[in-house]
């Protein structure tokens, strides 16, 4: 039995935010160099995804929902 609801908007949002994450560690171990601008389109990106993804979501749940009643 699931503690909660599957939230698929968080899992997108967790999954840029730790993308960029790696990217600014591969720029500080040195593995690459990464202008400090690069990573604005990847967290605005993923939070505009993440946020279509929420709304995808719920609108799924309540059509789901209302078909049952």
């Amino acid at each position: 039995m699931l503690r909660h609801e599957f939230e698929p908007g968080k899992l997108v949002a967790g999954l840029f935010l730790i993308a960029a994450g790696v990217v600014y560690a591969g720029d500080a171990g040195g593995l690459w160099e990464t202008p400090w601008f690069a990573i604005v389109p990847l967290v605005v990106g993923g939070l505009c995804l993440a946020g279509a993804t929420a709304v995808v979501a719920r609108g799924m749940r309540r059509r789901g929902g209302a078909e049952g009643r």
